[in-house]
């Protein structure tokens, strides 16, 4: 775990490192020579999100005898309806608009992809999620960047529709800022591996092709076929100034679901590409990046190791007289702990860049947020590391979507939407033994007076507490 840890310093330090190094189009295209683009749009069951979505590709500021929209619709409700009727509209007004229905869902949004490609007349592919709500201008500040023929995939980073809908969703937020303001960025300017995020992203249909096309193998279809993209030597951009925004999922069964999807996911992908790309003649660093990044679940895994063996550890300090537990308990702290919340505040502070609103960073609502990531981070251990041991030692695909409800504001509920997201009882059960075993270790370590284990005891259960809690307080 000090491992990983340590990682997220050296992510800092590559972003610094590689700071001014800012990826400029080879040219700008003139608008009669621009590419023509397919924009892609899966969807499943998002009958709140789907005519947002639709609305906001329509207004796509780029030549309409350039742009194709395929609305892959694979849904089995309602959302049917209401796509049908705003692709007529369109169509009405001389949009090039297409409505794609599959009757089975064979390879899920992977496959929804390739049928859609199988019928593309464009070069480039656009796609979005249904959650999310490009701004006009999206398109034309991403497309100069393939005036490079080298270039296969260009990602923009995602932002937040409804950043401050709860606690739960500004902890979300603060984790994807992690990961799209310092990681994306530090592995992308320093040459290394970084994978397509599934939306708000453009990809060359002939990449694609050459790396394989799009293969339901895996959960996570983007970022299999970003690292085959990269290992056939396509050069791949990442543009953290370009946000696209997204609806964060507003409860807690969904976030799980999300969050097991992406660990399971990840995982797969290490056991499918992990070998070629160690065999591949990729520098080390390349190598040495590709190997934490796609294994980075596995904190999940010896994070719940730990919670397991408090109890014994306890048990033998009570026996043993050990008196030396700082030589444990700092180690662990600096390594993990520290180190976290460094890469947490970093990637706040950077953010401040890519907003307008320059008083976002506030010390205060950070340690609170922060507190919270690192108990949600505690109480999802069981989750992800099921999803790890599933990724790694079972097939499998089947895709869970997470539940959308088009909301934004605090004062919206979602419990009268008609989704929700997936209920695994046992994994609740699960939970609700772990918080009786940590009280348990917690009256034990008291009676011992082991008085410095406490701090973190308290946190692993509160973590378990605050999930296992939501998890049944918003299954009905």
């Amino acid at each position: 775990m000090s491992l990983y840890g340590f990682h997220k310093i050296l992510m800092i330090w590559r972003f610094y490192n590689n700071k001014a190094n800012k990826p400029y189009p080879l040219f700008r295209f003139p608008t009669s020579d621009l590419p023509r683009v397919t924009v892609q749009l899966p969807i499943f069951n998002e009958m709140y999100v789907a005519e947002r979505l639709i609305e906001a590709i329509a207004k796509l500021e780029y030549p309409s005898d350039k742009l194709e929209i395929q609305i892959l619709d694979d849904s089995t409700d309602e959302t049917r309806l209401i796509c049908q009727r705003k692709v007529a509209e369109l169509k009405s007004q001389n949009f090039d608009i297409t409505y794609l229905h599959r009757e089975n869902r064979q390879g899920f949004k992977a496959g929804a992809l390739a049928a859609g490609l199988r019928q593309a007349t464009g070069e480039l592919a656009l796609i979005f999620d249904s959650d999310f709500v490009p701004a006009p201008k999206t398109l034309m500040q991403m497309v100069d960047y393939f005036s490079d023929p080298k270039v296969g995939m260009v990602q923009a980073r995602w932002g937040h529709l409804n950043r401050q809908y709860s606690l739960l969703t500004e902890i979300q937020a603060l984790m994807l800022d992690g990961h799209f303001v310092i990681e994306q960025t530090a592995r992308n300017k320093s040459g290394c591996f970084f994978n397509f995020n599934g939306t708000a992203g453009i990809l060359r249909i002939s990449a694609i092709s050459e790396a394989g096309g799009w293969q339901h193998s895996t959960v996570t279809e983007d970022l299999d076929l970003s690292y085959r993209l990269q290992l056939k030597g396509w050069r791949c951009i990442y543009l953290p100034n370009i946000a696209v925004a997204a609806e964060l999922p507003v409860e807690m069964n969904s976030f799980k679901s999300q969050q097991f999807r992406w660990a399971k996911g990840a995982s797969q992908v290490a056991k499918k590409l992990l070998i070629p790309i160690l065999r591949s003649k990729q520098p080390f660093y390349v190598k040495f990046e590709a190997v934490l990044h796609m294994t980075n679940n596995l904190n999940y895994f010896l994070l719940l190791i730990i919670l397991l063996l408090s109890l014994p550890y306890q048990m033998y300090v009570s026996q043993n007289n050990f008196n030396y537990s700082i030589l444990i308990y700092l180690p662990i702290f600096m390594g993990t702990t520290f180190n976290l919340l460094f890469f947490y505040w970093v990637s706040q502070r950077e953010r401040k860049n890519y907003v307008r609103d320059r008083e976002a960073f506030s010390p205060g609502k950070f340690g609170i947020n922060m507190f919270g990531l690192m108990a949600i981070g505690i109480g999802l251990s069981i989750n992800q590391s099921l999803a790890v041991c599933e990724g790694f030692l079972r097939f499998g695909t089947d895709f869970v979507r997470t539940p959308k409800y088009g909301m934004v504001h605090a004062k919206e509920s979602w419990r009268a939407k008609k989704y929700r997201g997936d209920k695994t009882f046992w994994i609740l059960c699960l939970e609700s033994l772990m918080v009786c075993y940590l009280l348990i270790t917690i009256l034990f370590t008291i009676h011992v007076g082991h008085y410095l284990s406490l701090p973190f005891l308290f946190l692993f259960t509160l973590g378990h507490l605050y999930v296992l809690t939501l998890g049944l307080f918003q299954r009905s």
